[in-house]
Formats: C-alpha cells, structure tokens, sequence
C-alpha cells in the first residue's frame, strides 16, 4: 500500500513515520512518498525516518520528489500537512493581528483566517490534482486550519477526504485517565467543528461518568483542561471545552500574554526548526536524535500562554506524546483493511447537527469501516455552543467564498463576523496587513 505526504519535508513527518513502523499487519504501508516544495528539508526529514528504520525488518521504503503530480500518481492514501507560507508566514500571522489587538493563533481568530486565505487555493487545486491523479486514494488532512481546509477540498473529493485531529483524542484520554477508566474502552460525547467543540460525556459500560468529575474539585484540577479554565467555569458549562476555547472563554487575558511574551508562538518555532534543519545538514549528525531533542522542547512549551495566564503550571509528562499520528494511523487501518473503529474526524455534516447544513464539516464520533466515516447521530448542542460554532461557521463560508472569488470584500467579512474581532475597521487594517506582508494573498482584489 502506497502512502503519500503532501508537506513531506515538516517537522512532524517523522512522528507518522514512526507509527508505520509499528504496523506489521497484512495490508499496511510498505511505500511512503515524501513530497515538498523544499528539497533541502526533504533531504533533512529523509535522513531522520531512515534512522528510525534502521535495524526494522520490513520498514516501509521511503522515495521524496518535489514534483506534485508525480507524489500523487498511484497513490493508495494521501497525507496532507502543508504549510503555505511557512513558519515565516505564521510569525506574520500573529505579529499583524497582535499590532491590531487581536489573536494571530494560527488556526483561531484573525491569525487563523489569514492562514485559511492562503491555504484554501492550494488546498483546492490539491484537491482536483487527486480526482484526476489519484481518484481511488482516500485524503487525510491535517492541514490548518483543519476543519476548513477538509471542507474547501470535500468540494472536490466529497467524503474521500478526512480530516483529523488530535486534540479531541488527548483531552477524551485525559478525562478517562483521571475518571480511573480505559480510554479504549470509553465512548467519547464529543462534537463541534476543530478546535471548538465540547466533550459533553464519557460513558464506560452505559455509564456516564463526566458527571462525577464536574462535581468533585479535585479532580478537575488535576489534568490540564481543569487547570486552563478552571473548575467553576467548567461546572457552569457542564461539559469539557477543548483546548482551544480558552482562545475565546479568556480572550483579553490570552491577547494581553501574547502581547507581552518574549516571542510569539510561531515565532519560536520559526527559529526553532530552523536550527534543526540547519544542524541535519550536517552529515556527521545524528539527525534523529537532534529531531527527538527539538521535539521534546516543542511539545512542553504547547501553548504555554495560556497555561501562564491561568497559572496552570508545566505539561504533564503524560501530555507530551502527541497523538495524530495514531489517529492517522487507526483511520487507514479501517479504511484499508475494514477494521471497524470508532475515531473522533472532521467529516460532512449530513443530518447530524441541525443548526448546520449537510456540507458543512464538523468534529464528531465517527464509525469508521472500507467505505469511509460515518458521523454518528448526536444531540444538540447547548444554545451557547451552537450559538458559536454557526458563527465561526459563517466565517469559514466567507473564507470560502473569498477564496473562490477572489473578493477583498469577502475576506474583510470573514474578518469581521468573527468573535474575537470587533470592529469592521479593524478587519479591514487586517486585509491590508497581511496582503502586504503575504504574497499568497495577491490574488484578493
């Protein structure tokens, strides 16, 4: 089976590599196609998952190319992680907002649109690059902004396009781990769109046990959601946000951190992986070693304004593992092999939350079998939570829209509608900002 990772060259890459490595089942992975518009970094992530298959009976062969089309010809799975513009462009998208006092996190707020704005085209000629190369591969994307992107590229691919996240995945383990339950063995009650949604249950036997963690302090203090929004604000929820609405519950605090931190999140990584790819060019280094050593600095400074602002303290160790990989690697498993499983995925809406439209892509259970994901039916979501997701919904539409059009009146709107904006005449400095710094965004008129 053929595998093929668009953004072949990124950070990450070796992360999903190293799960292939564990898979020794019939039907796995024995071809991965690197593909990256960077030879340089391709050369560099080469060398690292080639000392991870040292000594591996069977490893997966490994070939990279920059040339698109070749990458997707015969391709049984497709990877996608790329990053339009770059760590650069991601220092650029926090620096502009922030000038305007507002959030450049790179899948929320205005620094999120901007990377949506830039991303979307790629991601759609991507997308018709497979209907015609490649129509029988299924598409994973982790590309952010997740949710976004896996529905500009649906257009084209309709549900032979996944996309996946995770961050459900860690904060459902999370709460089992402290709930003394298996996560394999619990059903998750999670639903929204990426990086806004809510765990509103976590039954173990029939039994929902989410109610025993609200009512007891201590242990909603104990693991790391507790602690960033604390255990009164989560009681009045009455359900577990994910990471990321600490970007909206605490907005002005989060802002205000942002402004004052030494450098900015994508700033740091910027520099960071930067000096990694500049020591792997080294022949003499041990390139995998120096990706374990920048990786492990990466995970435990995960957002660590937030946690400062709420005074959450370090990443538990047990936080530091990641886990997309494993949900990549679970989802192709299912699909290829009809290994029936159950994964949280960003998919087409159907039928299942009534306040959006059957396109629209959200964050749900899903079952997954050989013919694909299929949402699972939920209950509606609480009045705040769907007052939320219908509007940073729209603003994905006018994302799309502005993408599809090229209209510089659309993406002033996608800026304005969204929460964490609040004021027209900032949405419109904020078009002017980034069409200036990015040459991604020419194409806006």
């Amino acid at each position: 089976m053929r595998l093929t990772i668009l953004g072949g060259g990124g950070f990450r890459v070796p992360l999903v590599y190293g799960a292939l490595l564990t898979d020794r089942a019939a039907g796995r992975v024995t071809q991965v196609v690197l593909h990256d518009l960077d030879a340089a970094r391709l050369s560099a992530v080469t060398r690292v998952l080639a000392e991870q298959a040292a000594g591996v009976p069977g490893a997966p062969e490994v070939s990279a190319t920059t040339d698109l089309d070749e990458a997707l010809r015969g391709a049984d799975f497709v990877f996608s992680a790329i990053r339009v513009g770059g760590l650069a462009g991601r220092a650029d998208d926090e620096r502009v907002a922030l000038a305007e006092g507002v959030l450049g996190q790179e899948t929320v707020g205005a620094g999120g649109i901007a990377y949506g704005l830039r991303t979307v085209p790629v991601a759609v000629d991507i997308a018709r690059r497979v209907a015609r190369l490649a129509p029988d591969a299924w598409v994973i994307n982790f590309t952010n902004p997740a949710g976004l992107v896996t529905e500009a590229m649906s257009r084209h691919l309709g549900d032979r396009v996944i996309g996946i996240c995770d961050s459900p995945v860690g904060l459902g383990r999370r709460i089992a781990r402290v709930l003394g339950a298996d996560p394999r063995q619990a059903w998750i009650d999670y639903v929204g769109l990426n990086h806004l949604g809510w765990v509103r249950g976590l039954r173990v036997a029939g039994r929902d046990e989410l109610p025993r963690l609200l009512a007891d302090p201590r242990l909603l203090g104990s693991f790391e959601e507790g602690k960033l929004f604390g255990a009164d604000w989560l009681r009045s929820l009455g359900a577990i946000p994910n990471e990321y609405l600490h970007y909206y519950y605490f907005n002005r605090e989060t802002v205000r951190a942002y402004q004052e931190a030494r450098q900015t999140r994508g700033a740091f990584l910027r520099d960071q992986q930067a000096r990694f790819y500049a020591q792997v060019k080294d022949p003499a280094a041990a390139a995998l070693a120096a990706w374990e050593d920048t990786r492990a600095e990466r995970e435990a400074t995960y957002m660590a304004e937030n946690r400062e602002t709420a005074g959450a303290g370090e990443r538990d160790a047990d936080d530091l593992s990641g886990g997309y990989e494993k949900v990549a690697l679970a989802l192709m498993r299912a699909i290829a092999r009809d290994e029936r499983t159950t994964l949280i995925l960003n998919v087409r809406n159907r039928a299942t939350l009534s306040a959006l439209d059957a396109e629209a892509v959200i964050e749900v259970p899903c079952l997954v079998d050989a013919n694909g994901a299929h949402p699972v039916a939920v209950d509606p979501l609480p009045t705040h939570a769907t007052g939320l997701v219908c509007a940073v919904k729209a603003v994905e539409r006018e994302v799309l829209s502005a993408a599809e059009s090229g209209s510089r009146a659309r993406a002033v709107t996608a800026f304005a509608l969204h929460p964490l904006v609040d004021s027209v005449n900032v949405a419109r400095r904020l078009v002017e900002g980034y069409t200036e710094v990015h040459p991604g965004l020419s194409y806006l008129k």
